[in-house]
């Protein structure tokens, strides 16, 4: 089964695939100008891929969960996904994460390299 992540952002969206269901690599971050441009290219890159299977990343604790899920799920729905099924899953520390892993590797930049390797982490975390 191909398996997708995201990360969704207010600036850029991370992604990251799993097409053999054991290695996860991350993507090119998806820039979000807006929400149908991001929407737009979330669907092509999935459609790009043949995914079937897509984890999006919740916040769970702190103070604006429920308003970041709310946006989060939103943004979900303005993919239509007829044929990919959707899964949350727990994004919890996975920036953190992902900024703690590639200290020293690389110079941290608003490139979306730190968005993509949190959704890897979000994707290793549900597989």
């Amino acid at each position: 089964m191909k398996l997708a992540s995201i990360d969704v952002g207010l600036k850029r969206i991370g992604v990251a695939i799993c097409l053999d269901g054991k290695i996860v690599l991350p993507q090119d971050a998806i820039l979000r100008k807006n929400r149908n441009q991001a929407s737009r290219d979330v669907k092509a890159f999935l459609e790009y891929w043949e995914i079937e299977l897509l984890v999006v990343g919740l916040p769970k604790g702190g103070s604006s969960q429920e308003e970041m899920e709310r946006r989060i799920r939103h943004f979900v729905s303005l993919l239509e996904l007829d044929n990919i099924q959707v899964e949350y899953q727990d994004e919890a520390g996975s920036s953190f994460e992902a900024k703690e892993l590639t200290q020293g590797v690389f110079r941290h930049k608003r490139d979306g390299k730190i968005d993509s390797i949190a959704a890897k982490i979000i994707l290793e975390r549900w597989l």
